[in-house]
């Protein structure tokens, strides 16, 4: 069991013993072990299965590349519990659908969820896809307002354009080095872009 699939699989079991379904444990378990595809898939599609198993469900099928669950690993990126946040993530970016990068910019870019940008945006430098680099200067530009209460989102940004490495980023990495919180990762973004040395 890998540590991203392990931490997962202890948080949704206490968070299953915690909902104190009849059969939740047993159930747990059998999501965890299956290694039935259609199995997990069910619990996507089917009524009634609680937040957890979903959770999980999507997950697993995610890290096996199976695109079925795309659309709930969406909707848990932009959750508003951070570890569920980082758990999508994490199964998107082994995913493989060619849908994940234009769905993770316009989440890291949506001004009326920005306070859930935090995982779009890391997600879009770890995929290096065409959608990061004008995602990422369009989430930044925006965090660069005067008492912007994202910093973690604009330092995520800053931090993600210089591992990218696109010249395209200079100029807004500039004007991130107006900005104390920002201005020690613009310097290090910047050092990283050819020609901004």
């Amino acid at each position: 069991m890998d540590e991203e699939l392990r931490t997962l699989t202890e948080r949704l079991r206490s968070e299953s013993a915690v909902t104190g379904a009849a059969g939740a444990a047993s159930g747990f378990d059998r999501l965890v072990a299956s290694t039935d595809h259609d199995e997990l898939a069910a619990v996507l599609t089917e009524p009634g299965h609680p937040l957890w198993a979903r959770e999980l469900a999507a997950f697993r099928l995610g890290v096996a590349g199976d695109r079925r669950a795309f659309e709930s690993l969406v909707l848990l990126l932009n959750h508003r519990d951070p570890p569920r946040c980082a758990s999508a993530a994490h199964a998107l970016a082994r995913l493989g659908d060619p849908r994940t990068a234009r769905a993770a910019a316009a989440l890291a870019t949506n001004e009326l969820r920005v306070a859930y940008a935090l995982h779009p945006v890391r997600l879009l430098v770890e995929l290096r896809a065409p959608e990061s680099v004008p995602a990422l200067i369009t989430t930044l530009r925006r965090r660069l307002r005067p008492h912007d209460p994202y910093r973690r989102v604009a330092l995520a940004c800053v931090e993600g354009l210089g591992t990218l490495g696109d010249d395209r980023a200079a100029p807004v990495l500039n004007d991130a080095l107006a900005h104390p919180a920002l201005a020690e990762a613009a310097v290090r973004a910047l050092a990283r872009i050819p020609g901004q040395r």
